[in-house]
């Protein structure tokens, strides 16, 4: 990673100017988000303060890892934090002056920011339990690094013409959405990979194209080598808006474009030797103590366990994060993993370590509602349009009260504009940012989706139903949540009896007099 930081040496020096030209008022947003983005970076709403998105592929903090985040947390006193759903830290809030450092400061320990943003492959997802769910297919952590490190090599070789995003899934519930990414590696029980492409949520949503089945997984590499390949050549360079991979579905075709791609496969099985041979995840550790708690996941790995913790809205503030950081460090083995619902795993722990952890993590959410996903909102993105994590908050706050049984509602996913960062399309329930026009003049609203599963064998988008005001969502939540109570019945079950009852609930909600 030494070599890589001195690599871009050069890059770095223009990337100062850039920002301090950019805070001094000299540039717009636009130009500068066109530079910064390759670096991680953006500058936040209004202009005063940018953020710094770690590139940690597979969603892995390593004790190293974790120890420069609590330095950065001390030294540039950074007050906000956020899990993405893509497996990454962002750092929020920053001074201008701070931000280039962070970035040297995290090459030299090993994280590399770029492509954390701008027209590169973005970070490499992979579910976050590989190697020690017992449930999985086989461990994926060995293809995912492999491919983390391809395409860092590829950073300064390659000029997309938007992000691309690779993911790898262990098992059928497909928690990376592997079926509908950029480029999705499925793993199957006989130890292959099915291999989807040209897929992504956003403005017109597409599933991926399955471009190959049961491949082995020394030839991923081949794979995204090819994707590349048929992203610089059909990519769409002039019109951003239709610059995802997912648009070449609708510019060639669904079979043209599989021709494509097997066309740019067999130039690479032919000209490159990306065969590879990976480390399986291996854990000494041992224990045979016992822990009967929801958050504590028993792994394969016998009396070992993986904590799950989820702040609210993703968002975790320093003091807990210090915290962590002081429990972990004795555990021997452990380390964090980050989901793509913006939580967060600890694994390798022992029973002992697992409650003690629970113990810290108390004000983590309890319920699955609770695990809700809320992308960072309009206080700080510039393009959103809802402050989707205050929504979240005060809808939580509302449902409290009532004491709903777990699953009384579902998780929901909040976006707070058509991008998809909270993965709305993706949800049970899900909310994205939009106006509602009324006779009193346009209201703060979002549309609600309903129906959309990332199961393999399932998956699909949910459906818009209706737009409703901000502050009628919580009321809306509460009333479904007393439906599925008095019927005693989890959303999952009563929504198949009760799907008309449903949408009547929606349409009186997205109707109330404003």
């Amino acid at each position: 990673m030494q070599d890589f930081a001195k690599e871009f040496k050069q890059d770095m020096i223009a990337f100062q100017a850039i920002t301090k030209q950019f805070y001094h008022k000299e540039l717009s947003v636009a130009d500068y988000k066109r530079v910064s983005g390759a670096f991680g970076s953006y500058a936040q709403r209004g202009g005063e303060f940018g953020m710094l998105r770690l590139r940690l592929w597979g969603g892995r903090i390593t004790k190293k890892h974790l120890q420069f985040i609590m330095d950065c947390i001390q030294k540039y006193q950074i007050g906000l934090l956020h899990l993405t759903t893509c497996q990454t830290v962002q750092f929020h809030n920053l001074k201008p002056d701070d931000i280039c450092h962070l970035v040297e400061e995290a090459w030299a320990n090993g994280i590399i920011t770029m492509g954390g943003g701008g027209d590169y492959p973005r970070n490499v997802m992979m579910s976050p339990l590989s190697g020690v769910d017992p449930n999985e297919y086989f461990d994926v952590t060995g293809y995912a690094k492999a491919a983390s490190d391809y395409v860092i090599g590829l950073l300064r070789k390659v000029k997309l013409p938007r992000k691309l995003k690779i993911c790898f899934s262990n098992t059928p519930s497909d928690v990376t959405h592997a079926t509908f990414r950029d480029l999705g590696f499925a793993a199957n029980k006989d130890g292959t990979f099915d291999v989807y492409s040209a897929g992504g949520m956003g403005r017109d949503p597409k599933m991926g194209v399955l471009v190959a089945e049961h491949i082995m997984p020394d030839m991923t590499l081949y794979y995204i080598k090819a994707m590349i390949d048929v992203f610089l050549t059909h990519g769409d360079y002039k019109n951003r808006m239709k610059s995802r991979t997912r648009f070449m579905q609708d510019t060639l075709g669904i079979e043209n474009y599989k021709k494509a791609f097997n066309e740019k496969l067999n130039e690479a099985l032919n000209t490159e030797n990306l065969k590879q041979t990976v480390r399986p995840y291996t854990v000494q550790k041992q224990s045979d103590g016992t822990i009967t708690n929801k958050r504590a996941i028993p792994q394969k790995q016998n009396g070992l366990y993986a904590v799950s913790i989820h702040p609210i809205g993703g968002t975790i503030d320093p003091e807990t994060f210090s915290s962590l950081y002081q429990a972990i460090l004795p555990m021997e083995e452990t380390e964090i993993r980050l989901s793509p619902d913006e939580g967060m795993y600890v694994i390798n722990c022992t029973a002992k370590e697992a409650q003690r952890l629970i113990e810290l993590t108390d004000a983590a959410a309890k319920t699955t509602f609770e695990t809700s996903i809320a992308c960072i909102g309009n206080r700080i993105c510039q393009l959103g349009l809802r402050d989707s994590q205050t929504l979240l908050k005060t809808c939580i706050k509302a449902i409290r009260p009532y004491q709903f049984a777990d699953g009384a509602l579902p998780k929901i996913h909040i976006s707070g504009c058509p991008s998809s960062c909270g993965t709305h399309q993706a949800a049970t329930l899900g909310f994205r940012g939009a106006v509602k026009q009324t006779p009193n003049g346009p209201l703060p609203a979002l549309a609600l989706y309903e129906g959309g599963c990332s199961e393999r064998g399932k998956a699909s988008f949910g459906t818009e139903i209706c737009i409703i005001t901000e502050e009628n969502i919580p009321k809306f939540l509460i009333e479904l949540g007393q439906l599925t109570t008095k019927a005693q019945k989890n959303y999952t079950e009563w929504i198949k009896e009760n799907h008309k009852t449903f949408l009547n609930l929606a349409e009186k909600y997205a109707n109330l007099p404003q």
